[in-house]
């Protein structure tokens, strides 16, 4: 079965690291270590934000294994591949699309919500052309999403890059 440590430390890599930032025109506002101030307020983390002082990495850690690796059961999935680049979009993307994508490329009815014919479905197929499928579906998403809104066009690439990284 899958583990999330290894998953954790190669998402936290694509997400810049333990650092916070602003990037203009980001939809998630403020960020740190990937986790957005705008879809996450209520994260304990940004009590240390806001005094100035760096949220502990196991703060970090715990937030992203429970929103995110056991929302997608993650530690259910056979192929640490395929749990990973599905726990890593989750991140990017969120966990209702992520998990829509994994189940239409692995065959199985998309409801957004990752259980147990899905993990059935996810561990019945190969790892390396679910992650060629996969990156495809996700590659198709981001050009979706730059087509509706063209002021997100300048993540576009970087989206990309990352997908690409992950499918490697």
């Amino acid at each position: 079965m899958a583990e999330f440590t290894p998953a954790f430390e190669k998402m936290i890599l694509n997400e810049g690291g333990y650092k916070l930032t602003d990037t203009p025109g980001d939809r998630g506002g403020q960020t740190y270590a990937g986790i957005a101030r705008n879809a996450w307020p209520k994260w304990d983390g940004w009590a240390w934000v806001d005094r100035g002082d760096t949220p502990p990495a196991a703060t970090v850690r715990e937030f992203y294994k429970t929103n995110f690796w056991d929302v997608v059961q993650g530690d259910l999935i056979a192929s640490q591949r395929t749990a990973q680049t599905v726990f890593d979009f989750s991140v990017n993307a969120g966990v209702r699309t992520a998990a829509i994508l994994a189940q239409t490329v692995a065959g199985v009815t998309p409801d957004g919500k990752i259980g147990q014919k899905s993990v059935a479905a996810l561990n019945e197929v190969d790892p390396d052309k679910f992650s060629m499928a996969y990156a495809l579906a996700k590659m198709a998403r981001y050009a979706q999403i730059v087509t509706r809104d063209r002021s997100q066009q300048k993540f576009l690439l970087g989206w990309i890059n990352r997908t690409l990284k992950e499918a490697a």
